[in-house]
This record gives structure tokens, sequence and C-alpha cells, in this order.
């Protein structure tokens, strides 16, 4: 009997393992989507990435496509792509919501949810990476 269990736990590993492999891809960002991204980050160089941002009301958010999201806070934008993506956050169906207790930050790791806000339902979590942030060179 035994043995049968531990057949049966190692199938269910197996099974779960190669579900985190076949985790949605980031598919190619359209022609417009692109153009968007250049035209909010012209002018602008990169930092070294960021684990988290402070997340204030005055906080911009703007969604490119379901991998790219930019946080504006005064005048440095914020880029999050998330690994795998947000799925239906670009299409204006869902809206992502944070999922934060007692912090006034958002963090690489954070697991957020795009839900439908007509009816309530959530779609896969999506987890935040590392945040970039581009800021104009200094004078």
């Amino acid at each position: 009997m035994r043995a049968r269990n531990s057949n049966a736990l190692a199938v269910a590993v197996g099974v779960v393992l190669a579900s985190c492999t076949t985790a949605p891809t980031e598919q190619a960002r359209s022609p417009q989507d692109s153009k968007e991204l250049t035209e909010a980050l012209a002018g602008r160089v990169a930092g070294p990435p960021q684990r988290c941002i402070s997340n204030f009301p005055t906080t911009e958010v703007r969604v490119i496509d379901d991998w790219t999201i930019l946080y504006q806070d005064s005048s440095t934008i914020y880029v999050q792509n998330p690994p795998g993506g947000c799925r239906g956050i670009a299409g204006g169906t869902r809206t992502l919501v944070a999922r934060q207790v007692g912090t006034s930050q958002m963090c690489e790791g954070d697991i957020n949810e795009a839900v439908d806000l007509r009816t309530g339902v959530g779609g896969a979590p999506c987890v935040f990476g590392p945040f970039i942030p581009y800021s104009k060179p200094k004078a």
C-alpha cells in the first residue's frame, strides 16, 4: 500500500511541475503598443531595477499591453513587466487588483489579479517582477 501512495505522490508532483513550465509566454508587442511605449519613455534612460515602489494616490497607472504596465510617480516612470503577463488588462475588460496588506508599496513578488469589474470574476493571478525606473537625464 505504501508503494502505491508514493507512486501517486510522484505523479501528482510531476503534474504540478509540468503545469509550472507551461505558463503563457510573452507575445510579440503590436506595432501600436510598441509605439505607445516608445513615446512614453522618449528622452528617458533606464536605471537599475528596484524591488519596490511607492503606491501613493498620485501615482498614474498606464497599461500598454498584458505584459507592460507603467507607473508614473512625479518625474519617474517605472516599467513593470509581470512574468507571464496579466491576461486581459490591456483590452479594458479586466482591471488589475493589487492585494496589498499594511503597506504603501508595490513590490516584486506581489500577487495581483485581473478582475472583470462587471461580474466580479477574477482571472489567473499575476505576479510582479522588478520595477525598472526611467528618468530624464540631469542636465
